[in-house]
């Protein structure tokens, strides 16, 4: 009965994920087309300007990138330890296919970048098409409606939650500033006394709530980029058997439509305020773009089909029986929809305003490119259900 209850919230949970995703998706597209509209109208100078505008000593898109991101990033790492308790990610079986499918999808298009960039100024950037958007790649399944098995959206999501994983590590990793150990010190003991919190049981939010926010302000101030707070705070929060009435689960629940209708929306205003310049040739044969593109678009797929196949192959994991290598690969096309972490890790990556500018301009060409190549694959390969 226990096992049939914890069943059904994960299912409940997963639905909510998936609908906050799909309208976040389309929410995203639609702030991605308002500002790049505006950024290259009449109002350009205004709006790029307003973004810029200080308000309690730093700018808005500060707020937003280091501030607000990390509430994001919050939401990342409570859906991650969900799926590491009772979902996709419960148990090495379950997990393995989604995991070998994630790795190729990080490292061949690191790859492909840095065959492109190695020994560059822009080397740097080898993480940008490694990651997936969760909210895009969802929405665009969307499309297909009924004919998409309830398998694939959980192999595309497990994957999506994975890859971010994977991007989380790379941003810890190789994203650090010169360190502050005195302050990288407190937030990491309050990370362990939070952690002392949950192992004395303590149920309520308030003391979680209030650590994290003095963990992020001693890690901004730590050269370690103070979003990763977010997910080392989710694993603090307590699980328990995983109940609606759980920490966890009141959070994660609270959660899903702020970040879906507000937070990746406000990102997508402020970081598609993109001046497309009119030398579009010389934008496109830049080695960091050409790297972006090839990540995305071939790198991507290519990672993903591959790693997952040999998978199989070697009997590490199998396929589901409802699902067919085409729809593989129409994945691994959508999980080349960059956008969301792409265009924040390269805010990490590249100093230069022209490179980042032509970066995200690249990073939503690939990614729609992409998109529309991965919705057309599944559409062919998946067929319509009565």
């Amino acid at each position: 009965m226990k096992k049939k209850t914890q069943q059904r919230i994960t299912v409940k949970l997963f639905a909510e994920f998936f609908k906050s995703e799909k309208a976040s998706g389309i929410i995203l597209i639609a702030c991605t087309a308002i500002s790049l509209l505006l950024a290259n109208s009449v109002f350009s100078s205004n709006y790029l300007h307003f973004w810029h505008t200080n308000f309690a000593g730093k700018p808005i898109e500060y707020w937003i990138n280091d501030g607000l991101m990390t509430i994001f990033f919050l939401l990342i790492g409570l859906e991650l330890k969900r799926e590491i308790y009772q979902g996709e990610l419960s148990s090495i079986k379950k997990a393995l296919l989604p995991i070998f499918g994630a790795l190729g999808g990080m490292i061949v298009p690191a790859g492909i970048f840095l065959l492109w960039n190695f020994g560059t100024s822009t080397q740097s950037g080898a993480g940008i098409p490694m990651a997936t958007d969760i909210a895009f790649a969802l929405a665009i399944l969307s499309l297909l409606g009924n004919r998409v098995p309830i398998s694939l959206k959980v192999f595309l999501t497990a994957l999506a939650v994975i890859d971010d994983l994977g991007a989380i590590i790379v941003i810890a990793l190789f994203y650090t500033e010169t360190l502050l150990w005195t302050n990288l010190l407190i937030a990491l003991g309050i990370f362990v006394l939070l952690l002392i919190f949950n192992r004395l049981k303590v149920k309520s939010l308030i003391p979680y709530l209030a650590g994290g926010i003095l963990m992020w302000y001693f890690m901004l101030h730590s050269g370690v980029h103070a979003t990763i707070t977010g997910v080392l705070l989710a694993f603090t929060i307590p699980f328990g058997n995983g109940t609606e009435k759980s920490a966890a689960y009141v959070l994660q629940h609270f959660l899903h439509k702020p970040v879906a209708f507000w937070i990746l929306p406000l990102f997508a205003l402020v970081n598609t305020a993109i001046v497309v310049s009119s030398n579009m040739g010389e934008i496109v044969s830049q080695n960091y773009s050409l790297g972006i593109a090839l990540g995305l678009i071939v790198g991507k797929p290519i990672g993903i089909f591959t790693l997952s196949l040999l998978s199989v192959k070697m009997g590490f994991c199998k396929l589901p029986t409802n699902l067919n290598w085409k729809s593989i690969l129409g994945i691994g096309f959508l999980g080349g929809i960059g956008f969301t972490m792409s265009i924040f890790l390269t805010l990490l990556a590249f100093d230069d305003a022209t490179i980042i500018n032509n970066a995200k301009f690249m990073i939503l060409i690939s990614s729609l490119t992409a998109g529309i190549i991965g919705f057309i694959s599944l559409k062919l390969s998946l067929k319509m259900k009565p």
